[in-house]
């Protein structure tokens, strides 16, 4: 006897519920990524934490407008079906500052981030100087209202620590930036009111490692520190995930 396609699809529905369900820790994770690369980036993260017992969810946001992401993650955090420890890297740190204000979210989590202030945008951040012997993102002047990375400098700028092919085609495949996401200043500041947590990347050249010590300390988040390129949930999915893990079990 043939299935329909939509019978199908709701037995996956089902058995993607009991997955969830079956799951035996007390918080579900939320990933967020960031500029110029979509959630595929967290497979590996995704792939230990799921391991390990977790629920975990990912955001696919647009990266056009920040109402338009924080409404993205918003979403999600709907879906999970336990509190939410939220996960940002790199503008992913804007969204969930905004997003973490959600009563359902119980701790945030900074890799290689922005983490923001009330008022604060991307572009009024990165007007400070960068510090001497540090680097600032290599974007292309605006283009029809988005932005990119140079591609020629793409690997090296985002993930110099990661395998040369695999951001090749990053390069080539970047997801554009919209500039109303770049330039609308966050609301709500989640970190004030929320337990934080921050991986600083110390060989980071698109968010300068001087900006996130500053944005930690700010935000009074529990920090660590790591010898990773801008892209560390690629170059070093396993201290990621473990340190997700320990903002998750935190007291």
């Amino acid at each position: 006897m043939k299935r329909s396609i939509w019978g199908f699809l709701a037995a996956m529905i089902i058995a993607s519920s009991a997955a969830s369900a079956a799951t035996d820790k007390p918080v579900s994770i939320v990933l967020v990524h960031g500029a110029f690369v979509d959630g595929s980036g967290w497979q590996a993260v995704f792939d230990i934490l799921a391991g390990d017992g977790y629920e975990v969810l990912v955001v696919q946001n647009p990266t056009i407008s920040l109402s338009g992401d924080v409404s993205a993650t918003n979403r999600v955090i709907a879906a999970a079906s336990k509190p939410v420890v939220l996960v940002g890297h790199s503008y992913g740190g804007m969204v969930i500052t905004e997003a973490g204000d959600n009563p359902k979210v119980q701790s945030l989590v900074y890799l290689a981030a922005f983490a923001p202030d009330a008022k604060e945008s991307v572009a009024s951040l990165a007007e400070q100087p960068v510090p001497a012997g540090e680097s600032g993102a290599p974007l292309l002047p605006p283009k029809d209202g988005y932005l990119l990375v140079d591609p020629s400098r793409f690997p090296t700028a985002f993930a110099a620590d990661v395998d040369a092919a695999v951001t090749s085609f990053m390069a080539v495949a970047q997801v554009p930036w919209g500039l109303e996401a770049v330039q609308t200043p966050v609301d709500k500041v989640a970190w004030k009111s929320k337990p934080s947590h921050f991986m600083v990347t110390k060989k980071d050249m698109m968010i300068p490692p001087t900006f996130q010590r500053a944005f930690a300390k700010r935000s009074g988040a529990t920090t660590v520190e790591i010898d990773s390129s801008h892209a560390v949930m690629l170059s070093h999915p396993r201290e990621v995930a473990a340190f997700i893990e320990s903002a998750a079990t935190a007291k």
